[in-house]
C-alpha cells in the first residue's frame, strides 16, 4: 500500500514496478482503499464501519506487506499513521513480515517512525531507501533502472524469504 493518496504518486509507481517485477508464483494485491478509512475512534473498534472491516480483512489475507510512503513535515503522513491505528489493537500484523520503502534520499525521519510503529504491533519490519533522488517518478524509468529493478527484487526476495521461514 502506498502513503500517498497523490494520483500518480512516486508511491504508487513504486508499488506497480514492485507487482509487475514479481515471480509468476505470486500474488499482489495493491490496497487503496486507506482513503475510505474514518478517522481512528477507539469507540468504534469493537464495531467498525465497512472499511476498516475490509482493511483489516486484506492484512489477515496477506502473507507479508509492502509500504511504500513519503514523508511529509518529518513525518508519517496522516492517512497512513491512521490506517495503522485502526490495527494496533487486534494483531494482523503480528509477526508479518513488512518491507517499508521509502523513494526520497532526503527522508530521514518516516522510516524509523513507521518502523516503531510497526515493532509495537510485533510486525517484522525491512526497511528500505531506494537509491533514487526524484529522477525516476514513474514506472517505465523505475523498470528500466538497473539498479532500482536489483533493489525491488531485493525487498521482494527478502519479503518471500520471511514468508517461507514464517511457515517453516
Amino acid at each position: 500500500m502506498s502513503g500517498s493518496l497523490r494520483a500518480g504518486s512516486v508511491n504508487g509507481e513504486v508499488l506497480k514496478t514492485i507487482i509487475e517485477l514479481s515471480p509468476d508464483n505470486i500474488t499482489i494485491t495493491l490496497f487503496d482503499g486507506i482513503a475510505a478509512l474514518p478517522h481512528f475512534n477507539p469507540d468504534h473498534e469493537a464495531d467498525p464501519p465497512t472499511s476498516v472491516i475490509e482493511w483489516r480483512a486484506a492484512l489477515q489475507r496477506a502473507h507479508a506487506v509492502v509500504i511504500c510512503s513519503p514523508e511529509y513535515a518529518h513525518g508519517v503522513p496522516g492517512v497512513l499513521k491512521n490506517a495503522l491505528d485502526w490495527v494496533v489493537g487486534t494483531g494482523e500484523f503480528m509477526y508479518k513480515p513488512v518491507a517499508l520503502i521509502n523513494a526520497s534520499p532526503g527522508s530521514h525521519f518516516v522510516l524509523p517512525q513507521l518502523t516503531e510503529t510497526l515493532a509495537v504491533m510485533m510486525g517484522n519490519v525491512r526497511a528500505v531507501t531506494l537509491s533514487m533522488i526524484g529522477i525516476k517518478r514513474d514506472q517505465l524509468s523505475m523498470r528500466l533502472d538497473d539498479t532500482i529493478c536489483a533493489e525491488l527484487r531485493e525487498v521482494l526476495a527478502t519479503l518471500i524469504s520471511a514468508v517461507d521461514t514464517a511457515r517453516k
